[in-house]
């Protein structure tokens, strides 16, 4: 089994004490990244829950490393990270956010000063607080209340840890560490006043000084701190006890002073970074980082830092010129779409989940990130491959705004043609805008993929709704709302180099005008699926004719796939989504269940699948699912196309938005099953095998009727259609077809169609 993808935000990171690794918070285990190379080299996996905070021990000596962590599942850890190995558990039997170690110079009994969510006081809306624990004491008592708040904070602790506190709202409550060393004290309180929202704080290296930032920008120093209470507001009789820089015009994110304590680093969302002088107070701007920033955290070795920035990227930064030396890359979250792009999607019918697309047989992932750009990454050695920007941000001339949107990515199945379709409109107006369709090769030399082809309106003024890419052969097709379809393929020349060939159309067709809804080829690209609304039908796509008329959904299908068996898969969304399954063969409705279906995976000669499936909230309330579904709210079903029977199911988090394929691995000879749930983690495992994911449902019958109702397997055939001839007519105009084939057709038709009419006549037989 591999995971991957993981937030490496949610908490600050920690170095070690030679500066020559890197900890990281990444869901419920710590990753450790070697700082040389910013590649991962060991994990620690105990923690139930996502792990919060990992701070190293400074005492460790050079033959033994030593970090604390803590979780939501309530326990603190002590680990040997060079190992790896658990040393000891602490359970405080309450979700912790936030956690502090006093160090052995300042307290001789080992002291931890933690941040917890308690919801057992029902009479008070004081959920969050600050604890002391003794870890010495076994069992582990309750521990000292500090502080109650509306919820938990994050703790800070000074470098020289004799100082901690927290910011609530225009104070900050800072706590005098030494004084609280022995068990019978509790640390003493001091707090400092502000007529802003703080936003964030940090302590001086080696004097007792704060600075903090407010959410109007400025940033402010106090001295003398632990000596009572201080307000920003300058007095006559203390003019110097708080002084004030002001430059930023947004709230204050990252907060940092230099090791030497002369310089302080000041950085806000937009990724801007100023370094001050706090003897001259001159300030000088650092390069833009380009994303928000979270933290920054400082090292033993003076000359590097960490910036921690809300694209999940962590930059190993140079000082002070902070210069970026690397990058340590995860996936990038999905991008949050604003109203416009709401109304935008509302109004062409785009739809949002088919901007992630995994190449199976390399392991490579698309992802659509922020700023207009893919993201290509491994899912087998789980790292970034590169970005490709898809197109720049521009302004509208008269001043508004100009949103761009990146709606489809497709890979083809050796990953070196991807294809892209974004959507540029102005702010004030969703209904128009320009719609392009652009096609790139992969450049092994840079790992990337430079623009081959770029097509402006391709259905005229629809929106592209989704874009699939023949197997086979250099071919593909798009689909738009508009009711069209067309067949891109690529012109090369034996001269002409990958960056130099164009494609053009082959072809377009369209089902009595009905907006298309999905598209797939076929294993071996001789055949295209298309999906008119409900209706299914199969298209030669060489002579881009149509083929068939499969049959008729109940709902709107948004999904269509290929087995292997001879069995073609649709997922009809809407207020009765179903999971069809057709055969092709007799162009029969083998089976179906009603399930919302959110992706399908299918196998190459295989008649396996596997499709993800959500639970809609209302369903997961109920008692008895709420027990099978411990929590989660999705699953993922394994059939065989010849039955309706699951042959595995595994429950999973976060399944809408998510996406699932069958993955290649050199070192195995069965495919693995890749999923990627909607915060762009995933987990790669044998679905044959005996690996399990977090839970596995066992009966399947109990199963799948809490979550679905069964349709009746139907022998029922899907006729063709009652005239054929209305297919000769619905393609590229430059394929019409010649009369007598036109006539053959009709009377053909017109003899079939009694024995049509008795063939519905006959009962149906179904089985269980």
């Amino acid at each position: 089994m591999i995971r991957g993808g993981r937030n490496n935000i949610t908490s600050a990171p920690a170095f070690s004490k030679d500066a020559k690794k890197l900890l990281l918070c990444t869901a419920n285990t710590v990753s450790v990244y070697r700082v040389a190379t910013g590649l991962k080299i060991t994990s620690l996996e105990d923690h139930t829950a996502p792990v919060t905070t990992v701070i190293v021990d400074m005492a460790s000596n050079e033959t033994h490393s030593y970090c604390w962590t803590s979780s939501l599942d309530g326990k603190i850890r002590i680990w040997e990270f060079s190992e790896p190995k658990l040393l000891k558990t602490f359970d405080t039997h309450l979700p912790i956010h936030s956690l502090v170690m006093i160090p052995s110079h300042v307290s001789h009994s080992v002291i931890a000063y933690v941040s917890v969510e308690d919801y057992s006081s029902v009479s008070s809306d004081l959920f969050g607080q600050i604890r002391r624990y003794d870890l010495t004491e076994e069992p582990l008592p309750s521990g000292d209340i500090l502080k109650e708040m509306e919820e938990p904070k994050p703790i800070v602790l000074s470098p020289l840890g004799d100082f901690f506190g927290v910011c609530h709202s225009c104070n900050i409550h800072i706590w005098n560490a030494s004084l609280g060393a022995s068990e019978h004290l509790k640390p003493k309180e001091t707090t400092l006043h502000h007529t802003e929202l703080i936003t964030v704080f940090a302590f001086h290296p080696n004097q007792r000084i704060l600075a903090a930032g407010d959410v109007k920008g400025r940033v402010l120093i106090w001295k003398d701190i632990g000596n009572g209470e201080l307000t920003s507001v300058k007095s006559e009789g203390d003019p110097e006890s708080c002084t004030a820089f002001n430059w930023h015009s947004a709230e204050v994110t990252v907060l940092n002073f230099s090791s030497d304590g002369a310089l302080l680093y000041s950085g806000v969302k937009e990724g801007v970074f100023v370094v001050w002088e706090l003897d001259t107070r001159k300030k000088k701007l650092l390069p833009k980082i380009g994303s928000p920033l979270l933290y920054f955290i400082s090292s033993s070795d003076p000359t590097l830092s960490s910036v921690i920035c809300a694209d999940n990227q962590i930059h190993l930064s140079k000082m002070p010129s902070m210069e970026i030396l690397r990058t340590i890359s995860g996936i990038k979250p999905r991008r949050s779409e604003r109203h416009g792009f709401i109304c935008y999607v509302k109004t062409r019918d785009i739809c949002l989940t088919r901007t992630v697309s995994i190449d199976r047989s390399s392991g490579i992932a698309a992802f659509c990130a922020e700023n207009h750009r893919v993201q290509l990454y491994n899912l087998l050695s789980d790292h970034e491959i590169s970005e490709v920007q898809i197109c720049e941000r521009n302004h509208h001339p008269d001043g508004d705004e100009v949103r761009v949107l990146v709606t489809a990515v497709a890979l083809s199945r050796n990953g070196s043609v991807m294809t892209t379709a974004d959507a540029r409109f102005a702010a004030s107006n969703f209904s128009e805008g320009l719609v392009s369709l652009k096609f790139w090769v992969f450049v092994p030399d840079s790992k990337t993929f430079s623009l081959s082809t770029v097509i402006n309106q391709p259905h005229r003024e629809a929106a592209i709704t989704a874009i699939a890419l023949n197997p086979a052969r250099s071919m593909a097709v798009s689909i738009s709302s508009a009711g069209d379809f067309k067949i891109w393929v690529c012109n090369s020349d034996k001269n002409l180099t990958p960056e130099d060939s164009n494609w053009i159309c082959h072809g377009d067709g369209s089902y009595k005008r009905t907006p298309i809804t999905a598209a797939v080829f076929s294993g071996d690209g001789s055949c295209l699926a298309i999906a008119a609304k409900t209706v299914i039908t199969i298209w030669h796509p060489l002579k881009n004719e149509l083929l068939y008329v499969v049959g008729k959904a109940n709902a709107t299908i948004m999904e269509l796939s290929f087995t292997g068996g001879g069995f073609l898969i649709a997922a009809s969304h809407g207020s009765t989504p179903h999971l069809s399954v057709w055969d092709l063969m007799t162009f029969c409705l083998s089976w179906s269940y009603r399930l919302y279906i959110e992706a399908i995976a299918t196998e190459v000669g295989s008649p396996y699948f596997a499709v993800l499936t959500w639970l809609p909230e209302s369903d997961r309330l109920v008692k008895s699912n709420g027990q099978m579904f411990c929590g989660k709210d999705g699953a993922i079903l394994l059939f065989d196309g010849s039955g309706p029977k699951p042959v595995a199911i595994w429950t999973v988090m976060k399944a809408r938005g998510g996406t699932l394929s069958f993955v290649e691995d050199g070192k195995k000879s069965q495919p693995l099953l890749a999923y990627v749930n909607r915060s762009h983690e995933y987990v790669l495992f044998d679905p044959y095998g005996d690996e399990k994911l977090e839970t596995s449902a066992i009966d399947y019958e109990v199963f799948l009727a809490a979550i679905s109702k069964k349709t009746k397997r139907s022998r029922k055939k899907a006729l063709m259609s009652e005239k054929p001839w209305e297919t000769n007519f619905c393609g590229s105009t430059l394929n019409f077809p010649p009369f007598p084939d036109v006539c053959s057709a009709f009377f053909s038709s017109r003899m079939q169609k009694k024995v049509c009419e008795r063939a519905e006549r006959e009962p149906e037989s179904h089985s269980s």
